[in-house]
């Protein structure tokens, strides 16, 4: 039986419409943006209280949150894994991945871990569920040179464009910088505090204060100026240059307490490192502490540390005064600080942490895990809640390798109890 022609063109019209329509959901289904979250089904953990020595080796950069949980960042998710002193990876705790938005920087403010996207979404996750506490929109993160290598640590330990800091009531903000603005969050619920225009490429974060400030260095009208805004309100609370300072700065937060929030100190210096000074800050102008004056010197608390011709120095930051001296390291430089805790690193990959305060060691292993071996150089670095994570890069260094030449193994992050 055939159709008469005026039919079979309806039934051909018919057809087309109803696979445009069929193509235009599987499309829908697959490019529209959706998020996946996956929460814990397990208890929330202990916090963890290891011998000291070795932990463990990981494929990823773990952002220690909580003393409970390891948080990891992917190209579109962030999950994290327990527990904290795991030896390998383990399936995720809980999880949540966003589509087609790119995760962009990872902070965690106690049990908060605080998510921003490509988009310029912040997302913050209940550490102890996985789930999603608030979402706030922010402006687009701004464009960065930072390479983002497989482990993930320039997003978890290194997070551009995202600093928190206490304010004096108590409250925590998060400082969220990207292309020509900036906003003031609070951390507890995700209410907006301000917003503020910012310049263009002529500014760029240094960090945030533990006094509830946010640094910038500002290069937009001739010599470099180091500006320091009110998290609390987003105003501008002083413009300052260090006395007799050239005019082109660099400028490296010292003190801090993870990542670049929460910093103690800052140190100046010129192009190559010239006239390079150290700073305690505060509720007002910078403060001059000669004793950071010395490019790598730290600064845990008040107490700076520095090593010279193999032995370790600590002196008070404010006056200068020496408070211990801690010979026989040979040729060690300071690898990272936390409160309590003053991190070095031996010539053989001995890990070595001293007492800032006292110069006592605490604790002394070689960072080796299984057959790996101690050949190699450290990378990128974290030291938070006791632990401290460190990158193995593969001699020489080459920064311009891909991973795989760039890492010294598949698992290159060591992770160590101290």
């Amino acid at each position: 039986m055939r159709f008469p022609r005026g039919r079979r063109r309806l039934a051909v019209a018919v057809a087309a419409l109803l696979a445009t329509a069929v193509v235009a959901v599987i499309v829908h289904r697959v490019l529209a943006p959706a998020e996946v979250s996956t929460v814990a089904r397990a208890d929330y953990p202990a916090p963890a209280r290891p011998a000291a020595g070795v932990v463990g080796r990981l494929p990823v950069a773990p952002l220690i949150v909580d003393e409970r949980l390891r948080v990891y960042a992917a190209h579109r998710q962030v999950y994290a894994d327990q527990p904290v002193d795991g030896r390998h990876r383990t399936s995720p705790y809980w999880s949540y991945r966003r589509w087609p938005a790119e995760l962009a920087a990872v902070v965690a403010s106690g049990a908060t871990v605080v998510s921003r996207w490509s988009d310029g979404d912040l997302v913050a996750l209940d550490a102890r569920t996985g789930g999603v506490r608030w979402r706030s929109d922010g402006p687009e993160p701004a464009e960065s040179s930072t390479v983002v290598r497989r482990t993930g640590a320039a997003t978890v330990w290194d997070p551009r464009g995202l600093q928190l800091t206490e304010l004096p009531d108590g409250r925590t903000v998060l400082v969220v910088t990207g292309d020509g603005q900036a906003r003031g969050v609070e951390v507890s619920d995700g209410r907006e505090l301000w917003r503020a225009e910012l310049p263009g490429g002529c500014r760029s974060d240094i960090g945030s204060t533990a006094s509830g400030q946010l640094i910038g260095l500002d290069t937009c009208a001739g010599a470099a100026t180091v500006e320091f805004r009110d998290a609390a309100t987003g105003a501008v609370r002083e413009r300052w240059r260090p006395p007799g300072g050239p005019d082109e700065l660099v400028v490296t937060p010292l003190g801090c307490r993870t990542g670049r929030s929460d910093c103690l100190g800052l140190r100046t210096a010129g192009p190559g490192d010239a006239g390079g000074r150290g700073w305690l800050l505060g509720a007002g102008s910078p403060v001059a502490a000669p004793a950071l004056d010395q490019a790598g010197a730290t600064l845990i608390g008040e107490q700076a540390v520095v090593v010279r011709d193999g032995v370790a120095v600590g002196r008070s930051a404010r006056t200068g005064a020496e408070l211990w001296r801690s010979a026989g390291l040979g040729a060690a430089r300071v690898l990272a600080g936390q409160p309590g805790r003053v991190h070095l690193l031996t010539e053989a990959n001995d890990l070595v942490t001293l007492d800032p305060l006292t110069g006592r060691e605490l604790s002394r292993f070689v960072l080796n895990v299984g057959s790996d071996g101690t050949g190699w150089a450290p990378g990128a670095v974290a030291a938070e809640d006791g632990f401290v994570a460190v990158e193995r890069l593969r001699k020489p260094v080459d920064p311009t390798g891909d991973d795989r030449r760039y890492y010294y193994t598949g698992e290159t992050v060591i992770l160590a109890a101290t």
